[in-house]
């Protein structure tokens, strides 16, 4: 579901003559339905940004970046919002929102977005919301009024709304209390039990060992870093 193949990825300092620096070289690892890999590696080593290349938001400068057999490393923009809207998901640590649309509806929408119903959509939302310990009073206001620890369960929540086949999943244990952060991994392990194939970065070690099949260390693409 998710396949990288010899993928490299460099930035071009435009302010500094042109210098290109070199990210990442030879990135290669293989997701399977129902399989959750985590990046590993040091700090600065690549992990967010192979996720953002996988996603689509850096554009990798050489291999192939297949997710439901697209290639995003060649796919046009309207192919990447399709891909982004039923096939991969993304969880990342901050929530982006259009300011003013209530909390209900944010994370109603990508279900909205494949063709639900209104009614089903917001059930499933309310549903999340409240495993997820949103109270009900808050769902008619804007997320972006809310507490830091509120607007990543609601990311979280608007995350795991549609049954993405592939998903990507940055720190979404990061900052939760005991009861949400069990409320997270169980979100986990029901995507990948439906099959789902999952790529996360997870510095919490025991939810790691908990909801990951196996490590990819990104240090191993990193140029100067690579054993």
């Amino acid at each position: 579901m998710i396949e990288l193949i010899d993928v490299s990825k460099s930035f071009t300092l435009h302010n500094q003559g042109g210098v290109v620096i070199p990210v990442m070289e030879g990135a290669s690892l293989k997701a399977e339905p129902g399989e959750c890999i985590a990046l590993t590696g040091s700090s600065g080593a690549g992990k967010s940004t192979l996720m953002r290349v996988i996603y689509g938001n850096y554009l990798a400068a050489s291999g192939q970046v297949l997710v439901g057999g697209v290639d995003v490393a060649k796919a046009e923009p309207r192919q990447i919002l399709s891909l982004r809207r039923d096939t991969l998901g993304y969880v990342s640590q901050f929530l982006r929102v259009v300011p003013r649309v209530p909390t209900l509806d944010v994370v109603a929408e990508p279900l909205l977005a494949v063709g639900c119903d209104n009614e089903a959509a917001r059930g499933k939302a309310a549903g999340l919301l409240e495993r997820l310990n949103i109270r009900e009073r808050l769902w008619t206001l804007s997320p972006t009024t809310f507490s830091g620890g509120e607007q990543q369960r609601v990311n979280i929540a608007r995350g795991f709304a549609h049954d993405y086949p592939a998903m990507l999943l940055d720190e979404p244990t990061a900052s939760l209390d005991a009861q949400n952060r069990e409320t997270v991994l169980s979100l986990i392990e029901e995507a990948k039990h439906r099959g789902a194939a999952i790529v996360g970065i997870f510095h919490d070690l025991e939810a790691r060992e908990r909801v990951c099949d196996r490590e990819v260390n990104v240090s191993d693409f990193t140029p100067g870093l690579a054993a």
